[in-house]
């Protein structure tokens, strides 16, 4: 990782709605290194989705600042920002009406990237995300659920962005799909050297998935760290949220009979 300057860096960054009434944000202050993977934790209505939404101008601050690689986001044209950033929704968010290959070619093509560059790297895509190239025709509405995000995460990687945002990409799936992804996804982090922040609820997937996590609460930045870091840490909400993983598997040991001995 280089730490001299970070890939993403949130400055006491505040956020309201409803003209006010509604704090989302509250002096957030938090920085991303260049090839790490951040998860940030918390419940509904804890920020983090909105402090997501800030990277790519999605939203704008009311105060404080948000710099992608050294640079202020509001000095940068929201749709150049955004086509250089991939983001992957939970709901994979693909055109209904396009093939899985126009999905994944869609920003390449508004680059003004020709049809062959387009194709082959639509190839090389469904190979990294390891989906078959001959259903590459195919609408999303045929693809199963772990399918279809994956060709959201191929989709996300087209232009060949630097970061990616995940806003709890792997909700909706089935446990095993949803293991799986998640490796394989953490897989590609490492291979194409990204920059990473995944939004997500379940504390264990941050532990196992990233180098480090921030854990939100009411608009605040409570915590962060390693989990060896956040197990020091003595804040209350931060112990409910390392203790439920915890507390999961030893119900589940009980549950379970032992194996072959």
């Amino acid at each position: 990782m280089n730490d001299a300057v970070p890939a993403i860096a949130y400055d006491h960054v505040c956020k309201t709605f409803k003209h006010g009434r509604v704090t989302a944000l509250s002096d957030v202050s938090l920085t991303v290194a260049a090839g790490e993977f951040l998860a940030i934790v918390g419940g509904s209505g804890s920020g983090k989705t909105t402090l997501l939404r800030l990277t790519n101008r999605l939203l704008d601050p009311d105060s404080g600042t948000v710099r992608v690689h050294g640079d202020d986001v509001r000095k940068v044209e929201p749709i150049t920002l955004r086509r250089s950033i991939g983001y992957v929704f939970q709901s994979g968010g693909l055109f209904p009406h396009m093939s899985i290959a126009r999905n994944i070619g869609i920003t390449p093509h508004l680059l003004g990237s020709s049809s062959t560059e387009i194709s082959t790297r639509v190839a090389e895509l469904l190979d990294l995300v390891r989906l078959d190239r001959a259903g590459r025709d195919r609408l999303p509405h045929e693809l199963s659920g772990g399918q279809r995000q994956r060709v959201s995460v191929a989709r996300a990687l087209a232009a060949k962005p630097r970061i990616v945002l995940l806003d709890e990409p792997f909700g909706a799936l089935d446990p095993l799909t949803r293991d799986a992804l998640g490796e394989d996804y953490r897989a590609l982090h490492r291979e194409l050297g990204l920059t990473t922040i995944m939004i997500t609820h379940d504390m264990a997937e941050a532990l196992l998935l990233a180098d480090r996590v921030a854990v939100m609460h009411n608009g605040h930045l409570i915590a962060q760290g390693s989990a060896q870091e956040l197990s020091k840490n003595d804040n209350a909400y931060v112990r409910e949220l390392l203790d439920t993983p915890r507390r999961q598997a030893d119900r589940l040991q009980e549950l379970l009979p032992k194996g072959p001995q």
